[in-house]
């Protein structure tokens, strides 16, 4: 089974993201692979600069959480990045991550399978296109790699509100079941 890795970016405490995250790893675990989860809470994470250092060394010039979160993601298997939709996106810590990630693009890096968990307090099902459309982008990058799939939960908004709703755990269990 895969090495799976679960990067969740809410900065709530307790957020539905991170309810359903857990079914989700639940999930995964069940269907026998191992899985770690690393939060983006109480994470430093600075803005890429551009400098573009790392296409040549594989390394960051800036010395902060992203580096070692970068060396696991290039060792996993399959990725599954989870976020709060915020105005029609990814949550900014995401963007942020996908962004410091440019060391791996020159590296040897395992990952194949890309995948999204998504909440919003909106319903309709175009709410997560545009962060779907942007995780898209940033694996299009990674030629040995697939965006292979997302799960979206609509209509949950107040803290803690995921834990009462059943259908969208198992939902979020069975997602985690089909990772490859």
């Amino acid at each position: 089974m895969s090495k799976v890795l679960v990067i969740t970016a809410s900065l709530r405490a307790n957020s539905n993201s991170d309810i359903l995250a857990e079914k989700m790893i639940e999930g995964a675990k069940d269907a026998g692979h191992q899985v770690e989860r690393i939060s983006l809470k109480d994470k430093t994470i600075a803005f890429c600069e551009g400098c573009l250092a790392c296409q040549k060394t594989q390394k960051c010039v800036l010395k902060d959480d992203a580096i070692a979160i970068a060396e696991k993601v290039k060792e996993a298997d399959t990725l599954v990045f989870v976020t709060p939709i915020y105005y029609y996106e990814m949550s900014g810590q995401m963007k942020t991550l996908l962004d410091r990630m440019n060391p791996l693009y020159a590296s040897d890096y395992q990952f194949r399978h890309v995948y999204m968990l998504s909440v919003a307090a909106e319903d309709e099902a175009f709410v997560p296109g545009k962060a779907i459309s942007g995780l898209r982008g940033w694996t299009d990058c990674f030629k040995k790699t697939e965006f292979a799939g997302s799960l979206f939960c609509g209509g949950i908004n107040a803290p803690g509100e995921a834990a009462r709703k059943t259908e969208e755990q198992q939902k979020a269990f069975d997602f985690g079941r089909m990772l490859q």
